[in-house]
This record gives C-alpha cells, sequence and structure tokens, in this order.
C-alpha cells in the first residue's frame, strides 16, 4: 500500500467502508459474481477523469485468441497505467477498505492481502463495438474493481458466451463494480469469474480497471 493524502478527497469514511463491507458480502453469497455500489462524489470523479485523460493510450489489440476462443477489443489502452496521485489514492483506499470488508466476514473471502498493482485505463469511441463477453485471466485473484469515469455505454454481465440473459451492471460514474476473481469465497476455475462485456458505446466510455498482481511463480528445485 502507499502513502497517498489527498485531503479531504478520496477519503475511506465510514459511509464508504459500509459500502464495501455490503458489497464484498453480497459478492461472497451464492451465486453472486458481479456487483456494484454508489462510492466518489462528482468532484472525485472530474479529478480521475481529467488525470485518465491525459495519459498516453495506444490501440487494443482488435482481437484476442485463447485456445478456440476469440474476444474483439475495440478501445484504446493505457497500460500498464502509472498508478500516481488520485489514482494511487485510490487504489490504496481500496486495499484497505477491502481488506477491512474481508476480516469482518468469518472466515474472510480473500486468500490474502490486497494489493492492487495491477492498472488498466481504457477508452473506448463513441459508436464502438465495446469488448466482446469474456472472463478476466485466470492469473489475476481475488478481486477485480472497474470504475467507469465518463460516457454512455452498457457492462452486462451473461450465462454464456453467447450472450444469453445479458443483465446490465449499473457502473454509472460515482458507483464501483466488482468482480469475483480467482481466490475469491474459496472460488477456483470458471466458476469464480463471471462472463461479461461492454456494448452499446453511443456516448463513448473512460474506465479505469484495478486488479490483483499476478502472483508471480515459485523458483524451481
Amino acid at each position: 500500500m502507499h502513502d497517498v493524502t489527498m485531503g479531504s478527497l478520496f477519503a475511506l469514511t465510514t459511509e464508504r467502508q459500509a459500502q464495501l463491507d455490503v458489497a464484498v458480502r453480497r459478492l461472497a453469497k451464492g451465486e453472486c459474481r458481479i456487483t456494484s455500489t454508489a462510492f466518489f462524489d462528482e468532484a472525485e470523479v472530474q479529478i480521475l477523469r481529467d488525470l485518465a485523460l491525459a495519459q498516453k493510450f495506444r490501440t487494443a489489440q482488435t482481437e484476442i485468441k485463447h485456445k478456440s476462443r476469440s474476444v474483439f477489443q475495440d478501445f484504446a489502452v493505457c497500460f500498464p497505467a502509472p498508478r500516481v496521485g488520485a489514482f494511487d489514492a485510490v487504489a490504496n483506499l481500496l486495499e484497505i477498505g477491502l481488506s477491512r470488508a474481508g476480516a469482518g466476514l468469518a472466515p474472510s473471502p480473500f486468500e490474502g492481502p490486497i494489493c492492487l498493482e495491477d492498472f488498466a485505463i481504457q477508452h473506448y469511441p463513441a459508436g464502438s463495438r465495446g469488448i466482446g463477453i469474456h472472463r478476466d485471466g485466470l492469473r489475476y485473484r481475488q478481486i477485480v474493481v472497474i470504475i467507469t469515469l465518463e460516457g454512455e455505454s452498457r457492462l452486462f454481465s451473461c450465462d454464456d458466451r453467447e450472450g444469453t440473459n445479458k443483465q446490465p451492471i449499473d457502473d454509472q460514474p460515482g458507483r464501483i463494480v466488482l468482480l469475483s476473481a480467482a481466490g475469491f469465497a474459496g472460488r477456483e476455475g470458471e466458476d469464480a469469474r463471471p462472463l461479461h462485456g461492454v456494448d452499446q458505446v453511443t456516448g463513448g466510455r473512460l474506465s479505469i480497471g484495478f486488479r490483483c498482481a499476478p502472483t508471480p511463480p515459485l523458483p524451481t528445485a
């Protein structure tokens, strides 16, 4: 965790801790694999938006293939994005708040410390196809956090890769979205990770995503 001072901005208030407590508890129950909660105020969203737009972007690989599957990508990306300023304040807030939320449950759904060192920014133009239905990689553990800062689009979960039963996720600016990842609440493999995607990008989309850094492989004897 990093020590970042932002005054009263991005503070882990009692209200925000309670919101994280409820969201983590909900995510750990039953079939829930993705949830969202109100979190940031308008001034904080503006600061994050301005900082995100000031970064350098490159066009994302148009298609990701794995085994017999392929996922289209229609956006620009900044990765690895710098964990500086307001970005660092948010990551620090979430690391502490999520850890406390987990510690309040018995057993904790987290298998270890929350370290959100994997950080990306995605910028979709208006009319973009979005990103195809996918699961986040197995190398990412515990939890994924998505924060939308601007635009009009649809983040959705679904039952299969054909898009059956698409369910929109409320990710309006000011909210955070939490996704179950491998190792959360004892879940592993595909069961841990929700199928999701982005479409209907009518007004563009600017979002940031935090993931726990992949654990380095253990040295062989």
